[in-house]
């Protein structure tokens, strides 16, 4: 395989979780019956421009597809994060009525409905029909296509170039980065702004997430290997800022090139003299995560075991995508793990893929009442332990696998 960037051979091992399916190709009760189509999923370094990326087994269009399951508004401290950032952007880069916002991948409007309340003219582009809908029905001005170079270039003929793009939780999920990262040269306007989150692979490493890796999310990122990618595509980092959604993410801000308005941060150089020290620029770096992912799956099912042998009844919270990265590796399946509990009607009375453990809704958590509940999302692990505090009543036990096995006392108001 060559790299999907700089074209290199991939030699260097980083990540193999044996063979998945999709991890948001949630089932209904017809699929059931039918068999699931399950993908290698192992990752590879590139020691040339050090990105980190999947094997290509899996097209966007089977990985988004018109029922995509993940609604970013389902999260009200995500929701909480939106809603700051756009009042942060609109201070720091005078965004006003004469302005335009796009946003990438925008969802069902979890961020642009803030943009448009504050009176700034946008729009977004979302490729999936399911959450497209949902962002229509917020009155947003929403085209349905994945983005890349042939769309900009629509756009721009148009007459639609932004003072602001916004790309949240995207650049990891498109197979072509080079056509997707020049996108954004040519839509915005020679002073505009591109704002770029994405979980940081340094964490990634030292938080043992293993579980964020899934088809879904072709690349593994850090600043290191952005910048490259930028400065090849026509954009030039400018800042970065260090987040902590998603166990540990950046927030990079880029410009056009032959813009050079804003000068470069001392932030920058920080951080990428930070990955140097690491290591991320090292073999060495990328050799020791299969184990610590093996370490995790490996006490799961011996904390799932015993609770078993001990009569303890155990559910799970969150249907999250590296909830199945998780359980498909670790080999849980209902007898172990009866049910998941999520707040998305959309995945509710489905099956997780690959487990086929049932999604059921909170009515159920509380008539169960389990003694052990494995919390999938870990990285809002904070908000969940807010909306389940009533399990305290019963003396349940909230559970984290990563980075290791923690058990946690909810504490009744």
């Amino acid at each position: 395989m060559k790299c999907r960037h700089c074209g290199n051979d991939l030699r260097l091992p980083f990540l193999d979780l044996g063979s998945a399916p999709l991890s948001n190709a949630y089932l209904n009760e017809a699929s059931l019956r039918a068999p699931e189509v399950w993908f290698p999923l192992r990752l590879l370094v590139c020691e040339e421009c050090w990105l980190v990326q999947t094997e290509d087994h899996a097209g966007r269009d089977a990985l988004f597809t018109e029922d995509y399951a993940y609604f970013s508004s389902f999260s009200s401290s995500w929701l909480a994060h939106a809603e700051h950032y756009t009042r942060v952007m609109i201070e720091r880069f005078g965004l006003n009525n004469t302005s335009r916002v796009v946003e990438v991948a925008a969802n069902d409007g979890y961020l642009l409905q803030y943009v448009q309340a504050a009176g700034i003219p946008c729009y977004g582009v979302e490729p999936t029909a399911s959450t497209a809908r949902a962002a229509k029905a917020r009155g947003i001005d929403i085209i349905e296509r994945f983005f890349g170079m042939v769309l900009a270039e629509e756009l721009t003929t148009a007459g639609r170039q932004a003072d602001l793009v916004v790309a949240n939780n995207v650049l990891a999920h498109v197979p072509d980065i080079n056509d997707f990262v020049s996108g954004f040269t040519r839509l915005l306007k020679p002073h505009g702004v591109a704002t770029f989150e994405f979980p940081h692979l340094m964490r990634m490493v030292q938080g043992k997430q293993f579980d964020t890796a899934y088809h879904e999310h072709y690349s593994y990122l850090s600043l290191t290997a952005v910048q490259r990618i930028f400065a090849a595509n026509g954009l030039r980092v400018f800042d970065v800022e260090e987040l902590p959604t998603h166990g540990g993410s950046l927030r990079v801000f880029a410009q056009r090139s032959d813009a050079g308005l804003y000068a470069v941060s001392t932030a920058v150089t920080g951080l990428l003299g930070q990955e140097v020290a690491a290591g991320m620029t090292r073999a060495s770096f990328y050799r020791g995560f299969q184990a610590e992912a093996e370490r995790v799956k490996n006490d799961l099912l011996a904390f799932l075991l015993d609770a078993k042998r001990q009569g303890l009844k155990v559910g799970a919270y969150g249907a999250a995508a590296k909830g199945n990265t998780l359980l498909n590796f670790s080999g849980v399946r209902p007898d172990l793990l009866p049910y998941v509990v999520d707040r998305n009607p959309a995945k509710q009375g489905g099956y997780m893929p690959g487990s086929r453990i049932p999604i059921v809704d909170e009515v159920h958590l509380r008539a169960h009442r389990p003694d052990r509940i494995l919390v999938l999302p870990w990285n809002l692990r904070s908000e969940v332990m807010a909306q389940l505090a009533y399990v305290g009543e019963w003396r349940g036990l909230l559970v984290t696998a990563v980075p290791s096995l923690h058990l946690t006392e909810v504490l009744v108001a």
